[in-house]
């Protein structure tokens, strides 16, 4: 291969990891907005929570301190692991769930974009923060697993889902209270 097209695969990688390292920076703004469009459409997805559920509320008690550490950059790696958790669950059995599909499959396509865009930003520091990681993972992988048995066990019915829905509403606007103080 010849000088020239050494300087131009080399400048391109260069701003390639420009490029990448800019919508990095400006992560928090993207999962705000993120956040914000999630929310909206977890409304429009389904109506006001039905009155019949209310008897059946859940507390699953989401580890908030996983969303407290003191690096900054182990509150991405537990955002990317609450997306991706979150996105598994509203990827299955949702027949029973009566939900608008349109708006479900905006909710799912918006977590999949935000997940591969925080893949790419964790990725770059995922040797600094490898302890951090795994303790938020289990403690995630274990609420998470909650909600999972919950559905399982009441055969995904409506009230499970709408329960579902309103605790991961509750898991956005921690992130998103997080986010705002970033």
């Amino acid at each position: 291969m010849n000088t020239i097209g050494l300087i131009q695969i080399g400048l391109i990688l260069s701003c390639t990891t420009i490029i990448s390292s800019l919508q990095c920076n400006h992560l928090p703004l993207q999962q705000r907005k993120v956040i914000e469009n999630s929310l909206r459409l977890l409304d429009k997805m389904g109506k006001k929570f039905p009155q019949q559920c209310l008897r059946e509320k859940m507390s699953f008690k989401f580890p908030t301190q996983v969303l407290q550490p003191r690096q900054k950059g182990t509150v991405g790696v537990a955002i990317e692991e609450i997306f991706q958790h979150i996105f598994y669950i509203f990827s299955k059995n949702l027949t029973l769930a009566a939900w608008d599909g349109t708006a479900l499959d905006e909710f799912q396509n918006g977590l999949y974009l935000q997940i591969e865009q925080l893949e790419a930003c964790v990725i770059k520091k995922h040797t600094h923060y490898r302890r951090s990681k795994e303790a938020s993972r289990l403690k995630l992988k274990k609420y998470f697993q909650k909600i999972d048995s919950f559905l399982k066990y009441k055969q995904h019915d409506l009230c499970s889902w709408e329960i579902s829905r309103a605790e991961m509403r509750r898991c956005l606007q921690l992130i998103d209270k997080v986010t705002r103080k970033l």
